[in-house]
């Protein structure tokens, strides 16, 4: 009864967990370029009381399963799964969405580098396109005062109309791939950081070599499903409950052992 109590004890704590990762997505639900997350979880170790094909009797005979007993579960980890979000429209030239795989570079305040698949975007005071936060796309591109129009093609090339109809080319967005995505770390502000299981960053022109192309006036929407969402809360909670429910049982079978009277 001891085993069966903690035993269902970690089926509650991985429970939890497993609700918190759908409560973040619940709550990411509009975010641009959130990806959602999903707990993996792994059984634990088992107790051998008898192991398969151990010795039945003198007679030689083996025993075809044995008993082993389970002790749990643990969370293996959590991982952000990047399925494409929907494309919605906004009509605004500095909101950029990458149709398949890639990043955007984003410089830090510290010089470092993060990745983004948010492409909201704006001007600074010196005609840079900066995220929300300030921080500025890379490579650089400043977009002169006096441009009429902003255009931005499919490959990243980021053309300007100015006075007298003249068009010129100013500069063209790079993307970032990474061999396994789902091993970037996290940093909020939906940015990315590369770690060891990621690999390093692979810079390519959209529309290249597997990077997906850019699409210009629009926004690519966090990838959660509110509907699986609902239905993976629901699951968690019964799960969470009848682990509870097992704890209870043994204690009631716990307590019945404990008023047998000789």
């Amino acid at each position: 009864m001891i085993r069966a109590l903690w035993t269902a004890a970690t089926g509650m704590s991985a429970q939890n967990l497993n609700v918190d990762v759908i409560a973040n997505n619940l709550a990411n639900v509009n975010t641009t370029g959130f990806k959602r997350g999903r707990a993996n979880f792994q059984d634990l170790m088992y107790q051998q009381v008898k192991s398969p094909g151990a010795d039945a009797s003198s007679a030689g005979t083996q025993v075809p399963t044995g008993i082993q007993v389970g002790l749990g579960v643990k969370a293996a980890g959590v991982e952000n799964i990047f399925l494409e979000g929907s494309l919605k429209p906004t009509g605004n030239p500095l909101d950029f969405a990458i149709e398949g795989r890639g990043f955007f570079q984003i410089q830090m305040p510290d010089g470092e580098l993060a990745y983004s698949r948010s492409g909201s975007f704006s001007l600074d005071s010196q005609g840079q396109i900066v995220t929300s936060d300030g921080n500025i796309l890379q490579p650089a591109i400043n977009i002169p005062a006096d441009a009429l129009t902003v255009s931005v093609g499919a490959d990243g090339t980021v053309s300007v109309l100015q006075p007298g109809g003249t068009s010129s080319v100013i500069g063209q967005i790079q993307l970032a791939d990474f061999s396994n995505p789902a091993g970037l770390e996290l940093l909020g502000s939906s940015l990315f950081r590369p770690s060891n299981a990621s690999g390093e960053a692979i810079l390519g022109t959209p529309g290249s070599n597997g990077i997906g192309s850019i699409g210009q006036n629009m926004l690519e929407m966090s990838n959660v499903n509110i509907v699986e969402e609902m239905v993976n809360l629901i699951a968690g909670q019964r799960a969470y409950e009848m682990n509870s429910k097992a704890i209870k049982a043994s204690d009631e079978m716990l307590q019945t052992a404990n008023n047998i009277r000789a």
